[in-house]
């Protein structure tokens, strides 16, 4: 298991980038969350197989269809955090 946690800029709130980063997240067998930042940006946490993280980080550069994704920064992080299932914030 590894985590990462991912700052997601751009036209990414407001255009139900968290709700399909769930879904698509969910697909993969990541847990973790999506949350809007006061900033503008999304992040969003993941713990799982190093395959699905960097699928999701393949994901998050596209998002749903009216997102428009500036700039994708990764954070792996040293021990991954207890987490449930994929929650939105």
């Amino acid at each position: 298991m590894q985590a990462a946690r991912f700052h997601v800029s751009g036209r990414v709130q407001g255009v139900s980038y968290r709700a399909a980063t769930r879904a698509q997240a969910q697909r993969l067998g990541l847990r973790g969350h999506a949350r809007n930042l006061a900033d503008g940006r999304v992040e969003v946490l993941a713990v799982g197989a190093p395959q699905a993280l960097a699928a999701l980080e393949r994901w998050l550069w596209q998002g749903p269809p009216l997102a428009r994704v500036a700039e994708v920064v990764r954070e792996d992080l040293a021990s991954p955090p207890d987490v449930d299932g994929f929650t939105i914030g």
